[in-house]
C-alpha cells in the first residue's frame, strides 16, 4: 500500500518518502533537444556539447569568460531610462524596465567599463538581450558613446559584444533611432585615432544595433550560428515574397558573403581577441 505525505505531496512506500529531483538542474538544448546538466553546461561556456549550440548568456557571464578575474571596473553604472513618450501598452515602459531590472540584476541593457584581457587594458562593452531584447534606447546609446569616448581619452583598444534582438527601442520612438547616428559618430572620431575597435556579434544581433556600431568594427567576428541582420527573415520573406536560404542571416552565411571577418566559437573567443589585439600593436 502506497500512502501520501499530504504536506509535501510525496508518495510514501514502506514508510519512506520518495525523493524527487529538484527543479532547475537541467536544461534542454533548443537546437538538438539534448538534456544537459546545468553545471556541465556552464563549465562548457554555455555551449551544448552535443551540437555546439551557443546558449544566450548574460553580461556578467560574458565578462567572466573574456576578461581577467576581478579586473572589470564598470563605468556609467547609474544611468537609467526615463519614459519620454509616456508609453502605454499591456505594460508601461517603466513597468517593463523594472521587470527586467529585477530579472537580470542590471539597470539597463548595456554594461560598459574597463578591464584586462590577459595583461592588456581594454575598454569593454556588452549589450544583454535578456533586458528588453538588448534594444538600444537613449541610455544604451549614451553608454556606448561614453565608452567610445572613454577609450579615446585613455588610449585603449575597444571591444563591444553585441546581443540585441530588438534593435532600436520602440518605447522611445525617434529618440532611440537617434542613438544610431550618435554611436556611429563617436566611433568615427575614435577610429581616426588608429586605436582598434573589435566588434563581436552574438545571437541575436539585429536592427538598429547591427545597422550602427555593431557593423563598424575594424574587425568583426561572430559566434557560430548567430542570427545577424537588420530586418528578420520572416519580414524579408513577406516583403520580397521569396523563400530565403535555410542559413540566411547566420554567422556562417555572412562570413561567406563578406560581411564579417571570422566565426569564433565561444571557448576560443578570449584567445582570438588577445591575438587580434597583438596584431594591431
Amino acid at each position: 500500500m502506497v500512502e501520501t505525505d499530504t504536506e509535501n505531496k510525496v508518495p510514501v512506500k514502506d514508510g519512506l518518502k520518495k525523493k524527487s529531483i529538484p527543479a532547475g538542474l537541467w536544461t534542454k538544448c533548443p537546437s538538438c533537444q539534448h538534456v544537459v546538466f546545468n553545471k556541465t553546461l556552464r563549465e562548457n561556456y554555455s555551449v551544448c556539447r552535443k551540437c555546439g549550440y551557443h546558449f544566450i548568456i548574460g553580461a556578467q557571464e560574458r565578462i567572466q569568460q573574456i576578461l581577467e578575474p576581478k579586473s572589470f571596473k564598470e563605468i556609467n553604472r547609474d544611468l537609467e531610462s526615463l519614459d519620454p513618450l509616456n508609453f502605454e501598452g499591456v505594460k508601461s515602459y517603466l513597468e517593463k524596465i523594472k521587470q527586467d531590472q529585477k530579472k537580470t540584476g542590471l539597470k539597463e541593457a548595456c554594461v560598459t567599463g574597463e578591464g584586462k584581457l590577459y595583461d592588456r587594458a581594454v575598454a569593454f562593452g556588452i549589450t544583454d538581450s535578456r533586458f528588453i531584447m538588448g534594444s538600444m534606447g537613449s541610455v544604451v546609446g549614451e553608454k556606448i558613446t561614453r565608452l567610445v569616448e572613454y577609450a579615446l581619452e585613455n588610449k585603449l583598444p575597444l571591444i563591444i559584444v553585441s546581443g540585441s534582438g530588438g534593435g532600436a527601442r520602440m518605447y522611445e520612438g525617434p529618440l532611440s533611432l537617434m542613438q544610431m547616428a550618435k554611436t556611429s559618430a563617436a566611433l568615427h572620431r575614435y577610429q581616426k585615432s588608429k586605436f582598434p575597435f573589435i566588434s563581436v556579434l552574438t545571437n541575436p544581433t539585429m536592427g538598429g544595433v547591427m545597422a550602427s556600431f555593431a557593423s563598424l568594427g575594424d574587425v568583426i567576428i561572430a559566434e557560430p550560428m548567430a542570427l545577424i541582420g537588420f530586418a528578420g527573415p520572416r519580414v524579408i520573406e513577406q516583403t520580397i515574397r521569396q523563400k530565403l536560404p535555410a542559413d540566411f542571416q547566420t554567422s556562417e552565411f555572412l562570413l561567406e558573403h563578406g560581411l564579417i571577418d571570422k566565426v569564433v566559437p565561444r571557448h576560443a573567443m578570449k584567445k582570438t581577441l588577445g591575438l587580434l589585439l597583438d596584431y594591431f600593436d
